[in-house]
C-alpha cells in the first residue's frame, strides 16, 4: 500500500468514526464526551479512564482503538488530542479501590471522575460498553465503541498513554516485575517476579488470591 493509499484509507476511517457524533450534533448536542478506560485486566496498578470532547471539525487521521496502535503512534496522537480537544479529563481508581469495591465498580468510579474533571460540561456522553446509572446527562453505551466512535477512540488513547507512563514510573519504584514492559499484565516475567519476591504495594490482592 502506498503512502497516499494509506492516507485515503485513514481519512475514510475517520469519516466513518465521526458518523455517530455528527448525528448527535445534528440533534443539537454541542459538547459530546467520549469515555473509555484502560487497565481492567492487569494484576497491578490502577484502572485509568479518560473523557474527551473533540471539536466538530477534528480532522486528524489515524485515531483508532488504542490497542490497534503502536506505542509510538499512540504517543504522537496523544499530543495531538491534548492540543486539539475542547476538553480532556482523567480519572483513576488504584489497586486499593479495585480490591475494595471490585474492578467493574472501580472502572465506573474512574469514568465518573474523568467526566467530573472536564473543564467543559458535556451535554451527551458516549461510553465504551459501560453505563453509569446515576449520571444526569444523556448517555449511551456502545459495544466496541473505541473502534467505532472517534471521541471514544481518542479517550482510549489518552487513558492508555496516561496509564502506561504511570506503570513505567512504578517499574523503577518496584523493580523485578518488568512493569515497564508488561504495564502490570500477567506476563511470564511478571509471574517470575511474583514467585521470586512476592507482591509489591501496587498489586491487586483480589486478582492474586491463588499466589
Amino acid at each position: 500500500m502506498t503512502k497516499e493509499e494509506r492516507l485515503q484509507k485513514q481519512l475514510q476511517r475517520l469519516a466513518e468514526m465521526k458518523v455517530h457524533e455528527a448525528e448527535l450534533h445534528e440533534r443539537g448536542y454541542r459538547f459530546i464526551a467520549g469515555v473509555d478506560e484502560v487497565g481492567r485486566g492487569p494484576l497491578a496498578g490502577p484502572v485509568v479512564a479518560a473523557a474527551v470532547i473533540l471539536p466538530e471539525d477534528f480532522d486528524v487521521p489515524g485515531i483508532d482503538d488504542s490497542k490497534k496502535l503502536s506505542e509510538k503512534r499512540r504517543e504522537e496522537l496523544y499530543d495531538v488530542i491534548m492540543e486539539r480537544a475542547i476538553a480532556c479529563g482523567i480519572g483513576m481508581a488504584d489497586h486499593k479501590v479495585i480490591d475494595e469495591i471490585n474492578i467493574l465498580q472501580a472502572t465506573k468510579k474512574a469514568m465518573k471522575q474523568a467526566l467530573e474533571a472536564l473543564e467543559v460540561k458535556p451535554e451527551y456522553v458516549l461510553f465504551d460498553a459501560v453505563k453509569i446509572d446515576e449520571l444526569e446527562i444523556p448517555q449511551e453505551a456502545i459495544i466496541k465503541g473505541d473502534a467505532k466512535v472517534l471521541a471514544i477512540a481518542a479517550a482510549s488513547i489518552v487513558a492508555k498513554v496516561t496509564r502506561d507512563r504511570m506503570m513505567v514510573e512504578y517499574a523503577s519504584e518496584y523493580p523485578g516485575y518488568a512493569f515497564e514492559k508488561n504495564k502490570g499484565y500477567g506476563t511470564k516475567a511478571h509471574y517470575e517476579g511474583l514467585h521470586k519476591q512476592g507482591m509489591c504495594p501496587i498489586h491487586r490482592r483480589t486478582f492474586l488470591k491463588n499466589l
